[in-house]
């Protein structure tokens, strides 16, 4: 398989692939769901929600740690973990601009 070739393509479109490939798993779609339902947690809160061991759900937290999704914070011995809400308007700003160029193609297409 090739490189990506990233470099020809804009910061912006770098930047919301990286975001939804961080996403492109359900393990981290169920973290982000439970994350919404309780507005923060502890990590081991979030091991007794999922159906993984502890270690891998520490790795799924540090992918969407690094690709920016969630932030967390140290308090004592436990990290406590919450959605980047301006990150996540980013994507909501990327899908919400194809879904009304869509609306206003109504149909036009294939």
């Amino acid at each position: 398989m090739g490189a990506s070739k990233t470099e020809h393509f804009t910061d912006k479109q770098n930047e919301i692939a990286s975001l939804v490939k961080a996403l492109a798993h359900p393990a981290r779609i169920a973290i982000m769901e439970y994350l919404l339902k309780v507005d923060t947690c502890i990590c081991g809160d979030i091991v007794n929600e999922l159906p993984l061991a502890q270690p891998t759900v520490s790795q799924h937290l540090k992918e969407l740690k690094t690709a920016g999704i969630i932030k967390g914070t140290i308090e004592g011995n436990a990290i406590c973990y919450c959605l980047d809400e301006k990150v996540l308007a980013k994507l909501q700003t990327y899908f919400g601009n194809i879904t009304s160029k869509l609306e206003k193609r109504k149909n036009n297409c294939c």
